[in-house]
């Protein structure tokens, strides 16, 4: 969320000392420039108070930090990877071009798969769980994709590269290691 600065200039002293409240629950950037304009105009902040508000935008700030780890863009990839695969197969396999509903399910298909490869690049931690669920239920379709590669090789063989990309980004997030943000930071500059 964007905060303008210049929306906050127009607000009085008053309504500015309530962004810099210990619960206000306004954005760390929000209460940044409160803070500054409210010195701008002249407002003096004892060491204390000063001290205190540092604390309170540190601690927002964390909370609001998301690190991405690396093998969340290669999940990503794998799951963009599998999208674009899938277009490939929708234009192999006539059969699905012949209905509406079809179609509608196939785009529909391709939508959730990148919908899921956007959250995985966005760092979103619980769309692991929702990938791995999905996939155990995928792999009751084993006996379709056996049928596909009877009937079409290349959309069977098309169907078995999509789910290994699949179980690849799922493994890749679950060895996200658990550790310190600053950690993550100084691994991703080395």
């Amino acid at each position: 969320m964007s905060v303008k600065r210049k929306v906050l200039e127009q607000k009085s002293n008053a309504e500015l000392e309530e962004y810099i409240k210990s619960e206000s629950q306004f954005v760390p950037e929000a209460i940044a420039f409160a803070y500054d304009i409210l010195k701008s105009r002249g407002r003096d902040f004892t060491e204390e108070e000063s001290i205190h508000l540092e604390n309170i935008l540190a601690k927002r700030y964390k909370e609001d930090e998301i690190i991405i780890h690396s093998n969340h863009i290669k999940s990503s990839n794998c799951m963009f990877i599998s999208a674009a695969l899938g277009v490939i197969n929708i234009l192999l396999t006539p059969a699905i071009l012949t209905s509406a509903s079809s179609i509608s399910a196939a785009l529909l298909t391709l939508a959730f798969l990148v919908g899921i490869g956007l959250l995985i690049r966005k760092g979103t931690d619980w769309i692991k769980y929702v990938l791995l669920i999905l996939l155990v239920i995928g792999l009751l379709g084993i006996p379709y994709m056996i049928q596909n590669i009877l009937q079409s090789p290349i959309v069977g063989v098309i169907n078995i590269i999509q789910t290994i990309l699949q179980i690849i980004a799922l493994i890749l997030l679950f060895t996200i290691p658990k550790i310190d943000n600053k950690e993550w930071m100084n691994e991703s500059r080395s």
